[in-house]
C-alpha cells in the first residue's frame, strides 16, 4: 500500500496522543500532568492510510514524553524476539529486511524510524519533509477520526479509576476499528494476515 505513495517497506505511522483526565485524583495530578494542560493519559497508536489502528496501548501517564511511552511499549516485541513478518525491498540499489515507521522528530534515531529532516537544504530534501510529513498525518487522521466518532474520547475523562478509562479507550479503538472494517466493502474473505499484530489486549501501565 505505500509502495505506491513513494514509501517502500514502510509499515504505518506512529504517534501518541493525550485524553485529558478531568477526574484525576489529587494525589496523582503532578504524575499525570505534563506539557499538556493538566492530567492526561497517553495512547501510543501505529495507524495507516485508510485510518486502520494496527496497534493501541494505552495508560501511561501525561507528564512522559513519546520516548518513555515508546520504552515501555510492547510495539517492538515481536522484532525483539524475531518473530516479526519478514520485510524484504530495495531502494537506490541496497536491499533492506527490516520495516520502518514514520515519525516524529522526538523519536530515536533507530534503523525502524524515518523521521523528518529538522532543517532541509536542497530542493531534494524539501520536497522528502514535505511528502514525509503529509505521509505521516495518517496516524493524526485517525486520532481526529477516533474523536469525532466518540464523543467520550473527545472531552475529557470523567472516571476516576485507571482501568475504567483503558476499558474504554480500548472499546472505543475496537469500534473504530470494526467501523473501518465495515466501510472498506472489500469481500468476506479479504484478510490483512493481521494475526497478532495489534495489542489491543495488551494493558497500559499506570502507577498509583
Amino acid at each position: 500500500m505505500n509502495k505506491a505513495r513513494g514509501f517502500q517497506g514502510m509499515l504505518s505511522c506512529v504517534d501518541c496522543m493525550h485524553w485529558r483526565w478531568k477526574n484525576c485524583p489529587t494525589a496523582w495530578k503532578g504524575m499525570y500532568s505534563g506539557h499538556v494542560d493538566g492530567p492526561t493519559m497517553i495512547l501510543e497508536a501505529v495507524a495507516s492510510q485508510d485510518l486502520w489502528i494496527w496497534h493501541s496501548f494505552f495508560g501511561l501517564p501525561g507528564s512522559l514524553n513519546d520516548i518513555n511511552v515508546l520504552q515501555r511499549s510492547p510495539l517492538f516485541q515481536r522484532l525483539t524476539s524475531g518473530t516479526s513478518p519478514e520485510v524484504e525491498y530495495e531502494v537506490n540499489g541496497n536491499k533492506y529486511t527490516m520495516g520502518y515507521y514514520l515519525a516524529d522528530g522526538i523519536y530515536p534515531s533507530w534503523a525502524t524510524f524515518v523521521k523528518t529532516i529538522s532543517c532541509p537544504q536542497g530542493n531534494k530534501k524539501k520536497h522528502f519533509v514535505k511528502v514525509q510529513e503529509a505521509v505521516r498525518k495518517d496516524v493524526e487522521r485517525a486520532f481526529g477520526v477516533l474523536q469525532i466518532r466518540f464523543a467520550m474520547v473527545r472531552g475529557p475523562a470523567r472516571w476516576w479509576d485507571p482501568d475504567t478509562l483503558w476499558y474504554v479507550m480500548t472499546a472505543c479503538v475496537i469500534l473504530h476499528k470494526m467501523i473501518i472494517d465495515d466501510d472498506r466493502g472489500e469481500e468476506e474473505e479479504f484478510d490483512y494476515d493481521q494475526e497478532d499484530t495489534n495489542v489491543l489486549t495488551q494493558r497500559g501501565l499506570w502507577v498509583p
